[in-house]
């Protein structure tokens, strides 16, 4: 059915026929920029935690803490911003969100303790959860829906590139304290302008709150054949975070919510101490962060392959492959018994986790209907978040208890396999029309 047999329109049938233009090329540059600058944040300092530790004589346990802030401030941030994103639009949501970030990201650079310093990042976790939490679903309203499954694994690039660009600042400004490498992060925080420029808002939620012609205008820009349609939406009412506990939500919500902490759970446990893990298999700290640019190198390929099979073979099929493949990696890393096998096993865990990654946040952002994604994917984030708060103070924990590379590794390599089993029941979406 088109705009040309009928003027009623449901509004994901606008996307069916638009093409991938220059358009969705510059939002996808805005989105992607935003993405590796959530990514920067989250793993800056860990490149530097060590001058971190000095400046304040604070040992793993309090680093594990400073490290963990941000996480921690992201948790009730992303349960707050994914409603207001469904009440006020996806577009002010990203922009407020990451404007506040700089500014308070700015601030914490001249903490002058712990307590302040911890306090600080919690408040910037607090306000980046916004645009961490609303990139993906508003990524994914404005795609074609032939395109929406590679274009979104593409943008999830962002990641790597952002621990590419944490390590190259704790090389070149590491020198200068840890202070300078905030204060970079927060000078990001101005690309909020970029996406206020570049980024529409999203024609479903303007459908959804009865705003036509504007969600027509967007459609316009976007060059769907269909804008001049009227649309309509499975419900006008802004869905409340309980309804993703009602009918069939519920088995997807409580699957959903288990996997998004056990795989986060297996990648931060190991990203965030990969340094120090490393030095106790003997490599000099320098040594370390060349093994963790050239691992965030190697899950580029592995996004990329992925984007490529999901559209073949589903998000399901490719999902499972790539967290079972990453697990058997992770398993070849932690009994490495030589730098080759170290170096090999850790390239196979961070291809596949990273692709599977790729592949889940798109996957994820198609579960719910519009007027509960944003909702959705914010319970998605808290759940997340909880991990990555929880694994480096568990994971430094049982380095200072001395428990070993082999078996910390293989700790953290358990959730991955959890994550692959919490993904069977859960329903496929590729080439389905967002609701």
């Amino acid at each position: 059915m088109t705009a040309t047999d009928a003027r009623t329109l449901p509004i994901g049938a606008a996307f069916d026929r638009m093409l991938f233009t220059r358009r969705h090329v510059l939002i996808a540059l805005a989105l992607f920029i935003a993405f590796v600058i959530e990514s920067w944040e989250q793993l800056a300092l860990i490149y530097v935690s060590g001058d971190l530790g000095e400046s304040f004589g604070i040992d793993e346990a309090g680093i594990g803490i400073v490290l963990s802030a941000v996480a921690f401030g992201m948790i009730p941030g992303a349960l707050i911003w994914g409603p207001v994103s469904d009440r006020i639009g996806r577009k002010p949501a990203a922009f407020w969100s990451l404007l506040a970030y700089g500014a308070i990201a700015f601030a914490s650079a001249f903490a002058p303790n712990m307590a302040t310093l911890v306090t600080l990042r919690v408040a910037s976790g607090l306000a980046l959860a916004g645009v961490y939490t609303i990139t993906f679903p508003y990524f994914l309203e404005l795609l074609p829906t032939r395109s929406r499954g590679r274009a979104a694994v593409y943008l999830s690039i962002g990641w790597p590139i952002g621990m590419l660009a944490a390590i190259g600042a704790s090389v070149a400004l590491g020198d200068l304290g840890w202070h300078v490498v905030v204060i970079a992060s927060a000078a990001a925080g101005l690309w909020a302008f970029a996406i206020r420029a570049w980024v529409p808002e999203s024609p479903y939620w303007l459908a959804a709150r009865g705003r036509q012609e504007e969600a027509r205008q967007v459609l316009r820009e976007l060059g769907s054949p269909d804008h001049d349609a009227t649309f309509t939406v499975a419900t006008e009412r802004v869905g409340r975070p309980l309804d993703l506990l009602r009918g069939r939500l519920t088995k997807i919500t409580v699957a959903m919510l288990l996997l998004n902490f056990a795989f986060n759970w297996g990648y931060w446990g190991l990203q965030t101490w990969l340094p120090t893990l490393l030095q106790d298999k003997g490599l000099t700290f320098d040594a370390s962060l060349g093994f963790a640019a050239l691992s965030a190198l190697m899950m580029i390929p592995g996004y990329v392959s992925a984007s490529l099979l999901t559209g073949r073979f589903g998000r399901k099929k490719v999902f499972l492959v790539y967290v079972v493949a990453a697990a058997l990696g992770g398993l070849w890393f932690a009994l490495a018994d030589s730098t080759f096998e170290l170096y090999a096993g850790n390239f196979v865990l961070s291809f596949f986790s990273l692709g599977a990654w790729g592949v889940w946040n798109t996957w994820n952002g198609e579960f719910y209907p519009t007027a509960l994604r944003g909702t959705g994917y914010s319970w998605a984030t808290a759940s997340q978040l909880v991990a990555t708060t929880v694994a480096p103070s568990a994971v430094g924990a049982l380095l200072a208890g001395a428990t070993g590379f082999t078996a910390t590794m293989l700790v953290i390599n358990a959730f991955m396999v959890v994550t692959a089993l919490l993904a069977v029941p859960l329903p496929e979406t590729e080439g389905r029309g967002l609701e």
